[in-house]
């Protein structure tokens, strides 16, 4: 990504942000050439989460819409407000590592209840090196979860 246009959608984003709350910290990390990840921390990060998470998705819909209209079509973006996703990321590893251990002692498969395809995905990464367990998503739309079951060999 260029980086005059890195600068103009860097500005843009912090006028937005600065708009909601005023003493709101914007930092923008470069993770490689077409993607970088927002972390905003401020007083009432509420306003901009909503409930599980749904306004802060919109937000981030909202900041790619921004990048793509600035040119940079490929560019992939990830946003966090006081670190909301990032703790949200660790209690989904830790409860799939949880139901993966309860699945593998009792064989009883464990059923998560509808998640987004990102809190699915996280589950299945988190499981996906064990060999005595396995997930798969079932369901449809707004439905759709991960299933933990027991393998047998």
């Amino acid at each position: 990504m260029k980086e005059r246009k890195m600068d103009e959608i860097k500005k843009t984003i912090k006028e937005i942000f600065y708009f909601i709350d005023p003493d709101v910290k914007v930092d923008f990390h470069l993770e490689d050439d077409s993607s970088f990840r927002v972390d905003v921390k401020m007083r009432n990060p509420q306003i901009l989460i909503g409930e599980k998470g749904q306004t802060l998705i919109e937000t981030e819909r909202l900041i790619k819409a921004i990048v793509r209209k600035r040119g940079e079509h490929s560019s992939f973006v990830r946003l966090d407000i006081n670190d909301y996703r990032k703790r949200k990321e660790d209690y989904l590893r830790e409860l799939a590592k949880e139901a993966g251990d309860e699945t593998a002692l009792t064989g009883v498969e464990k059923r998560f209840p509808p998640m987004s395809s990102f809190e699915r995905r996280i589950v299945h990464t988190a499981l996906s090196e064990r060999e005595d367990v396995m997930t798969e998503s079932i369901g449809e739309g707004p439905e759709r979860r991960v299933v933990i079951k027991k393998k047998f060999s």
